[in-house]
């Protein structure tokens, strides 16, 4: 009866109530918004193909702007100490030429070895790629599929191809004259840049935030990226001398050019080494090979790299991976060097200087705040565990507390 029902509703407890829940977004969704997605990916579509069109330009010139964010600290520190803004320029343009000198003489020096180095292994090359042949031949492989697979070990095809590659990374006086009349030319034009962006901040200061941030992040992952990359190459030549794979110096100046592209360039990196090796040491050397360059990838770009550079990038390993592919077949070689620097550049544009977009940013793999909740939670079921495995040191409270890991989530750091 009616009586009972109320009678009962009054010695019952009540239900707790659940907990707050975040605040639904009830920003309205604009009709057109299917359209308005396409509208985006059309216009992504047609710069792509607008910045391939323009690849000899357009890399060199942001290659130079690079550079220039790169020894903008040593311009500022001359000006601290009185030195004139037009010899700041001039210091600024020497100590970017000398380094691309440098380079450069590494370079070439590590190609005419290479084209010292090849002939004297032809037999072999041709030895090793028969023995491939008949291996693919005995997995089932068709005959033309086995050609084509061992033709690249024949030396007249590798050095077509790496001739079409210095081809088409440079026309190189063009690439030169372009890279050195920007580098000076930005050089000239970053005296005023810090003046520029304070009076930019009280009207833009999320731009300006944004831009700040840019230059500080391309600093430090090409900086810390070149010393690790060097630190990498010296390591990978000695350790190639002591165990006897031919043309070191060459492959250590491979893997400091490879330590530019994320995730794919170890494995370029690799591969010269363990041919060579295979051909003066077999088996044995291979796996020597692969195991050194294991542990020294490992060491440096796994653990020292992401202590150092930090938060500088946050981009996911998904993005990144993607980022490389995609600018090395929108730019050629040189897109996937500066891969990360031209992708930081479409974040900072499209996401950190739009306050509509900022959400994105864990999407896009700036994981400090998730990682903080995820620890918080790995704490508070670590605590629960250890109180199911030992009642009785809790003196029953966990039992009777079943809220308490919501209790600990709760007052984790957020």
């Amino acid at each position: 009866m009616w009586w009972n029902r109320r009678k009962q509703a009054e010695v019952e407890p009540p239900e707790p109530a659940a907990p707050d829940a975040p605040p639904a977004d009830t920003t309205p969704v604009s009709a057109h918004r299917t359209a308005f997605i396409m509208l985006g990916l059309a216009g992504a579509v047609v710069v792509s193909f607008g910045i391939a069109a323009i690849a000899e330009i357009f890399i060199w010139s942001f290659f130079a702007l690079v550079l220039t964010i790169c020894v903008y600290p040593l311009r500022s520190w001359l000006e601290r100490h009185g030195i004139k803004r037009g010899v700041a320029t001039v210091a600024v343009i020497l100590a970017v030429v000398l380094l691309l000198g440098a380079f450069a003489f590494a370079f070439f020096f590590s190609f005419a070895q290479f084209l010292a180095l090849l002939p004297q292994y032809t037999d072999e090359l041709q030895s090793w790629a028969s023995n491939v042949g008949t291996w693919l031949s005995s997995l089932g492989l068709g005959q033309q599929q086995i050609d084509e697979i061992t033709t690249w070990f024949d030396p007249g095809k590798i050095l077509d191809v790496i001739g079409s590659v210095v081809g088409s990374a440079a026309g190189f006086v063009t690439a030169a004259v372009i890279l050195l009349t920007m580098l000076m030319l930005m050089a000239m034009d970053s005296s005023p840049v810090r003046t520029l962006v304070r009076e930019l901040y009280p009207r833009r200061p999320l731009l300006a935030t944004a831009a700040f941030a840019y230059t500080i992040g391309v600093r430090r992952y090409m900086v810390v990226t070149t010393f690790l990359g060097i630190a990498q190459g010296v390591i990978n030549w000695i350790a190639l001398v002591l165990l006897g794979v031919p043309g070191a110096a060459l492959w250590g100046v491979l893997a400091f050019l490879c330590s530019f592209i994320p995730n794919v360039g170890y494995f370029i990196a690799i591969i010269p080494p363990i041919v060579f090796g295979a051909l003066v040491g077999g088996w044995p050397l291979v796996l020597a090979v692969i195991v050194v360059y294991g542990i020294i990838n490992a060491v440096v770009q796994s653990l020292v790299q992401p202590r150092v550079v930090g938060n500088a990038v946050a981009l996911s390993q998904s993005i990144t991976f993607f980022s490389v592919l995609f600018w090395a077949v929108v730019l050629g070689p040189m897109g996937a060097i500066l891969a990360i620097p031209l992708t930081l550049l479409v974040r900072m544009l499209l996401v950190d200087s739009n306050p509509n977009m900022t959400w994105t940013r864990a999407a896009l793999g700036d994981f400090d705040e998730a990682k903080k909740v995820m620890e918080a939670e790995d704490a508070a079921a670590k605590a629960e565990r250890k109180l199911r495995r030992h009642p009785a040191a809790s003196g029953g409270s966990a039992a009777a507390d079943p809220g308490a890991a919501a209790a600990a989530t709760d007052a984790a750091p957020s």
